[in-house]
């Protein structure tokens, strides 16, 4: 028997390249038990809870009787109420903050673009809201709007005229000139967006970098004013940076929990879906329940990403 075979009896590569395989795989093979563990399967646990009864005095019983495949979960959770007025708070919710932060993120980064003094200082002030702790930026929010003794309701009684105190966090609807808001819901789209924007705003000005001044002084010595520069120059070339970033904030904020858990618990009309999974694990101990909450979650936003992946792709044969 020649070397080479005993090589390859013993499972030793004939090759250069198979030894590079082999030591690729061994590389790779702790970043695969990693992702492995935290993300495919605890995805798999939650589709097996989804489809099956079970709650969660049921935990310890896992393994030693057979599981009950059923579809009473999703059938349950989309024939409730419940459901639906959360999953349409949640669009709301994600809809007006997607425009707001990447509108104000936008406008920020539109308007410190030009050199002037102090913009460094500006700008840090800017990114001071990214940067704060959750429970600080909420604390801080609770204590403005306080009906007791917020800044807000002192300043409305005081200079506006109030009659009384509001609670901003508790008022599910309210009426201005006859016409019904959600006041706290638009509450905490304010401090999503206030919290949120600055990102928008580095995304931009990062993007803007890239924008070249000769174009704009070109059009400039055309006639065009800043309006028209901005609108048919500038705009344009942060099309694809812009969609990035809803897409984005609209995910993120689609499965956001921390801030209106802190901020209303779900009061005044905020319970959205990742709140509605949060009680239907916790407060009713329903895991089943709660799994096939987050799987619909997950439908909506894959949804989502496929027509993002069908107008990029659309985009680029275009072009």
């Amino acid at each position: 028997m020649s070397t080479g075979a005993i090589r390859h009896r013993w499972g030793r590569p004939r090759s250069r390249s198979q030894r590079d395989n082999r030591n690729g795989l061994l590389l790779t093979a702790p970043t695969f038990v990693v992702i492995l563990l935290a993300s495919i399967l605890p995805l798999a646990l939650v589709v097996v809870f989804a489809f099956s009864e079970i709650r969660l005095v049921d935990i310890p019983k896992l393994g030693t009787e057979p599981i009950e495949w059923s579809l009473e979960n999703f059938q349950r959770a989309l024939g409730n109420p419940a459901f639906w007025r959360a999953l349409g708070t949640t669009v709301l919710y994600a809809s007006l903050t997607m425009i707001g932060s990447v509108g104000l993120g936008l406008v920020l980064a539109l308007a410190l673009r030009r050199p002037f003094r102090g913009r460094g200082l500006v700008r840090a002030l800017v990114l001071v809201p990214y940067v704060l702790p959750v429970i600080a930026a909420v604390t801080i929010w609770q204590t403005m709007l306080n009906p007791q003794y917020g800044v807000v309701n002192a300043f409305g009684r005081e200079v506006l005229g109030w009659e009384s105190s509001i609670g901003f966090l508790n008022t599910s609807t309210t009426e201005i000139w006859g016409i019904p808001i959600p006041l706290s819901l638009l509450v905490v789209v304010a401090f999503e967006i206030w919290t949120s924007a600055p990102l928008s705003f580095l995304f931009i000005t990062a993007r803007l970098q890239g924008v070249s001044p000769s174009i704009e002084e070109a059009a400039a010595l055309d006639g065009a004013n800043g309006f028209q520069i901005t609108g048919r120059i500038v705009l344009p070339q942060l099309k694809g940076v812009i969609l990035l970033l809803c897409l984005l904030r609209f995910i993120w904020t689609f499965q956001s929990f921390s801030e209106i858990y802190l901020l209303t618990e779900g009061a005044g009309g905020t319970q959205v879906m990742a709140l509605k999974v949060y009680t239907e694990l916790v407060t009713r101990a329903d895991i089943g329940s709660a799994a096939a909450y987050g799987l619909l979650m997950s439908v909506v936003l894959i949804s989502l990403l496929a027509v993002y992946v069908a107008l990029s792709r659309r985009k680029v044969d275009l072009e």
